[in-house]
């Protein structure tokens, strides 16, 4: 089975380069930069777009909000090899600059088929531009840590909006407010599992 998953997202892959998406991106981008972590996770993370030492190292979050991503998740006693992680737009915008709707909106079905083949028991948003694609009239400072049950394709998903852990490093309350959040994850999990159980 896992197989099959990695030759699937091999294959998103090609077509995102097949079908020349974002070009100016690409152009100035280094790496197109996918995804990391298990096939067979049971939480995937969306973060907005690629920095410097993404585009660089080809994986999402290794740069300052990724070492502070590996802490919360430590914090919550998750391992980073058991989440996959990737990002809505999979080239770095030039100067780091917010990705632009139609960035966003080029990549997203290639996002949605990540999704698909990844399968995870819950999608924690990174940021306001991850969560507005799933939640478009919510707004973060209200929902962050909460699970959100919504529609999507035929089934189902459990969205959990977090604010970006950039966004905590030029601000010392939010660290608090996103490690608190991140030691819900692990709750969350066991409550959809019981659900499923009693189904």
């Amino acid at each position: 089975m896992t197989n099959t998953k990695q030759v699937l997202l091999e294959q998103i892959k090609a077509d995102i380069l097949k079908n020349n998406i974002c070009p100016d991106l690409a152009q100035e981008a280094k790496n197109l930069v996918m995804g990391d972590g298990s096939i067979d996770a049971e939480i995937l993370l969306i973060g907005e777009a690629p920095g410097k030492n993404e585009d660089e190292q080809g994986t999402p979050f290794v740069g300052a909000a990724g070492k502070f991503l590996d802490e919360m998740l430590a914090s919550a006693d998750i391992k980073r090899c058991d989440v996959y992680i990737t990002n809505i737009v999979k080239y770095r915008p030039p100067n780091n600059r917010d990705p632009l709707p139609d960035e966003k909106k080029a990549f997203w079905p290639y996002l949605v088929r990540q999704l698909d083949v990844i399968q995870p028991k819950i999608v924690v948003t990174l940021g306001r531009h991850s969560m507005e694609y799933f939640l478009p009239e919510s707004k973060i400072s209200l929902i962050h840590g909460q699970p959100k049950r919504i529609k999507f394709g035929d089934g189902k998903l459990v969205i959990v909006p977090l604010y970006h852990p950039a966004a905590a490093l030029y601000n010392g309350s939010m660290r608090t407010t996103l490690i608190e959040d991140f030691n819900k994850l692990q709750k969350i999990i066991n409550i959809l599992k019981k659900e499923k159980e009693n189904i």
